[in-house]
């Protein structure tokens, strides 16, 4: 950490710990996210810490924390510190607990990894900072061999590392209703402090971490100072990911970079394709087994020239030690999720942050430069909570009565507070879980029924308390070594010979399936390996591909870096999409298969709303994409520019129709009415502002207004 000249804020730290900062770091004084953030949390407001990866926040919440510990005499467990990883909080834990036994205290660790011996001396010694997750907290209040009141009894604040990982999940409202049952159950509120790399919004950010308390509060956010470096960002083109491989290979040897993509099975593939160009290529993502993670981050940190290809597993703040290069294949789909790579680098005195973006298709090319421009133009992603989470609800009714042993029947949303969770909907749920035997009741009270024990009871309720869901996999074993997971498809599809998997940048051969077990167990192989993965994402936001359109119409994202490859691709597209856009308006317009084509630049949920709202206009049966709708080829001019008015106009514009079998990736949806899980998963995929947007666009239809 880059030495700072003393503040106020270290004048107001415990002198211990003004000491130790002095003597055993090496520092002069603090950074200025660090010197603000010291006052406002001493007197106890809750706060949203903001700086880039690496930016001292963790500091910057602790040390005053302690302070507050010494000087009002805490006692047990004083202080939650909650991070969406189990990675993050082993990585962490180290360094907290040395912070704490500068005043003789201590920090332990408790997620669903952690054993039953470790536990138990949690429970017996209570150290002073726990970290955990919202699932592990959740699993102490319900757990029968946990006296919650006795353990937590001491907390005083909560510090949620990666808020904004949060925020914008389901995860995130998980959190908030297990935080309000805590403080419930304590009977006084608790300080809430949250860190996060840049976001758009850091008010709206702050009130939600409240959970619409009304308690002080401060967004931390320090300015960049004047004079600042700015990151080098270059962009190349180079077709094909093994043309990626050759790049990285050839440029930068003896440094330590880190490759990010943006799906588990392009790691592997770049992962095995680097070893073969002979470079020493560690792989990182989540469907490794987190042995298997934790020996590459390891043996990443502790070499020099390798390199290491990861998911955005290794995006939220896990140290892996001093990198030189930052290389993004593609486009990450979003700004916020570049800014915390980008902020891997540039830590040591004298570096520089950057990022090399390797582009294997001319669309990636077009997609970077338009996220990109977004960036340059000052716009960063709002983090917003998601919308309707009424199977939320349910699972916190449940686990309340897992919790409580009996929900009273009436006044029962007085355990959460004033947390807008159960909006209009709360007594329709509640009444859904009775009428359907998720819960009983008798006396007044209602307790957990069968449906509950048949849908969620396996291994004590660990279906209910764990609140994201996946698909369905398999675990790989090596002989007795665990390697990671793979889904059912990759071993029920056809192949010839013997079936081989790629994993952790190795191929394996498949000798023997349990299918009972979900096991799959391997030998190693110098047969190619195939990987494959699922996903359903949800495609580039309004303003991105919006951005990219501007891209087209000639801008170019200022302070940026083109390879030649790159400006030739970028000039070439902008030659062949030439139709696609024009200057003041959008195009309707025949494409080459004589199908109308309404390009919107609206993002994938726009156009999905936009479909829903005209089934008159644009057929159901498409596949749905960022920049474009096809609209039905039977209609003339006059019908489209009639039914864009009536759309305009239209009063009532419906959700999309939700197929029953995307019900299953709605966790909990088993435990609500049929309507409002459907309701609540079309609310999800849609973007009404931006489908209104689109509707007041101008359009050029067969080039007239």
């Amino acid at each position: 950490m880059t030495p700072a000249e003393p503040s106020n804020g270290f004048d107001l730290l415990s002198p211990i710990i003004q000491h130790h900062v002095v003597n055993s770091l090496g520092w002069h004084g603090l950074r200025p996210l660090q010197d603000e953030s010291v006052a406002p949390i001493s007197a106890g407001s809750d706060a949203i810490l903001l700086a880039p990866t690496a930016g001292g926040k963790t500091e910057a919440a602790i040390f005053p924390l302690l302070s507050r510990m010494e000087s009002q005499c805490w006692t047990g467990i004083s202080v939650l510190y909650i991070c969406p990883l189990k990675a993050l909080l082993n990585n962490l834990q180290p360094r907290l607990a040395d912070y704490a036994a500068w005043l003789g205290r201590d920090a332990m660790t408790w997620h669903g990894d952690i054993g039953a011996s470790v536990r138990d001396r949690i429970k017996r010694d209570r150290p002073d900072i726990l970290l955990t997750t919202p699932e592990s907290l959740e699993s102490m209040l319900v757990s029968e061999r946990v006296d919650a009141t006795e353990l937590l009894g001491g907390v005083q604040a909560v510090v949620v590392d990666e808020v904004h990982a949060f925020a914008g999940d389901d995860r995130g409202w998980h959190l908030l209703a297990v935080l309000a049952r805590l403080q419930t159950l304590l009977g006084r509120r608790l300080q809430r402090i949250g860190m996060s790399a840049t976001v758009g919004n850091p008010d709206e950010l702050l009130g939600w971490l409240q959970g619409a308390a009304k308690a002080p509060r401060r967004v931390i956010s320090p300015a960049v100072p004047a004079g600042a470096v700015l990151p080098q960002i270059t962009v190349d083109s180079v077709g094909s990911v093994e043309n990626a491989a050759t790049v990285i290979a050839a440029l930068h040897r003896g440094e330590k970079r880190l490759v990010f993509v943006d799906s588990r099975r392009l790691a592997e593939e770049l992962g095995t394709t680097l070893r073969g160009c002979g470079i020493t290529t560690f792989v990182s993502h989540s469907s490794l087994s987190a042995a298997e993670r934790r020996e590459s981050e390891q043996a990443f940190a502790e070499a020099r020239d390798c390199v290491i290809v990861a998911t955005s597993t290794l995006e939220l703040g896990i140290d892996v030690g001093d990198l030189d290069r930052v290389i993004q294949i593609n486009a990450p789909r979003t700004v916020s999720s570049f800014l915390q790579r980008l902020g891997r680098t540039g830590r040591r005195p004298g570096s520089t942050r950057n990022c090399l973006f390797l582009a294997i298709t001319d669309q990636a090319v077009l997609s970077t430069l338009g996220m990109l421009q977004c960036w340059t133009n000052g716009w960063v992603e709002p983090v917003t909570p998601t919308p309707q989470p009424r199977h939320i609800a349910a699972q916190q009714l449940l686990a309340a009565a897992l919790q409580t042993r009996r929900v009273p029947l009436t006044d029962w949303q007085h355990t959460w507070g004033e947390l807008p969770l159960f909006g209009d909907d709360g007594q329709e749920i509640f009444d859904h879980l009775l009428s359907a035997g998720f819960l009983e009741h008798d006396g007044g009270t209602a307790f957990i029924g069968p449906e509950a024990e048949k849908h969620f009871g396996r291994r004590h309720f660990m279906e209910l308390l764990a609140v994201f869901t996946a698909a369905p996999e398999f675990t790989v074993w090596a002989g007795r070594h665990e390697v990671g997971t793979v889904e059912t498809s990759v071993l029920t599809d056809n192949v010839e010979g013997p079936r081989i998997l790629l994993l952790g940048g190795r191929s394996w051969k498949v000798t023997h399936i349990d299918w009972k077990r979900r096991h799959v167990y391997v030998e190693t192989t110098d047969i190619p390996g195939r990987a494959k993965w699922s996903s359903t994402p949800d495609g580039t936001s309004f303003q991105i591909t919006r951005a990219t359109r501007d891209v087209l119409l000639g801008a170019t994202p200022a302070g940026i870096t083109l390879t030649r490859r790159a400006a030739a691709t970028l000039e070439d597209q902008r030659l062949q999409r030439s139709n696609h856009v024009t200057d003041g308006a959008y195009v309707i317009a025949r494409d080459t298969g004589g199908d109308w084509r309404w390009w919107t630049w609206a993002g994938m949920k726009t156009n999905r709303t936009l479909a829903a709202w005209a089934p008159d206009l644009i057929p159901p049966r498409q596949r749905i994409g960022s920049e474009s709708l096809r609209l039905h080829s039977d209609l003339t001019v006059s019908d489209i520019r009639s039914g864009l008015a009536a759309l305009r106009s239209r009063d009532q514009r419906p959700l999309p129709a939700i197929d029953q079998a995307a019900l299953q990736g709605l966790k909990f949806s088993a435990a609500l009415p049929d309507s409002l899980a459907r309701q609540t998963l079309a609310a999800r995929v849609v973007d009404v502002d931006g489908a209104i947007t689109t509707l007041g666009d101008p359009v050029r239809v067969n080039g007239s207004i």
